[in-house]
């Protein structure tokens, strides 16, 4: 990383409140270690505590399916060369019951929101000719327009509507798309976990660490 890993443990020399702020965050972790995002983000407590409650919230509080929750990370990861985002997220979209040929879609499938016309059709009809679901596929979409371009086509948006997503769902994805963005941009700047510069795992190598 670009700066030193604040310690795993709260400093003698803090105060309680930083000291509260650390048994949080390994709660949220048990039975795990704090990870490299943690010791990266505790060089501020403040802001470690409630980048921990905002994103504590969208993984274990939403009504989203899991697994899409976790494509549209996965998307997000691919869409920024986020390694380490990537590696820690498909894992979890294969948990959550995506197929490999779908995880392996959301790496591979090119942006549908590249800002070219010409091209944004030609991914949109790779996307519909893909192995994803209707419902992965307008997540997949979706993703792409929040990360790339930022604003979202009423047609993109309307498609989350007609494949069954509710209200709350929608809010949740988008609620996701965005912090997971967040998330990218922050391990990219700093290089937590030093994986800038690497290859991120492959489905069949992420499938075989399931096992």
């Amino acid at each position: 990383m670009r700066l030193p890993y604040a310690p795993s443990t709260p400093p003698e020399s803090v105060g309680p409140d930083t000291a509260e702020i650390y048994t949080r965050i390994a709660a949220r972790r048990h039975p795990r270690p704090l990870i490299p995002l943690d010791l990266s983000l505790l060089h501020s407590p403040p802001v470690a505590d409630g980048w921990n409650s905002f994103i504590g919230a969208i993984r274990s509080r939403t009504a989203l399916d899991q697994g899409l929750m976790e494509l549209a990370v996965c998307r997000v990861a691919v869409l920024n060369d986020a390694v380490y985002e990537w590696n820690a997220h498909a894992p979890l979209a294969l948990k959550g019951g995506i197929a490999p040929a779908e995880l392996q879609d959301s790496r591979t499938l090119p942006s549908t929101a590249t800002g070219d016309a010409g091209q944004d059709a030609q991914a949109t009809e790779l996307v519909e000719k893909s192995s994803l679901s209707p419902r992965a596929r307008a997540v997949l979409v979706y993703t792409d327009q929040m990360t790339k371009s930022v604003k979202v086509d009423d047609a993109v948006f309307a498609q989350l509507q007609t494949v069954g997503f509710s209200d709350r769902e929608i809010v949740e994805l988008t609620t996701g798309i965005a912090g997971y963005n967040c998330v990218s941009r922050f391990l990219v700047a700093l290089d937590v976990g030093e994986n800038n510069g690497r290859e991120m795992k492959s489905v069949d190598e992420v499938l075989e660490g399931l096992k």
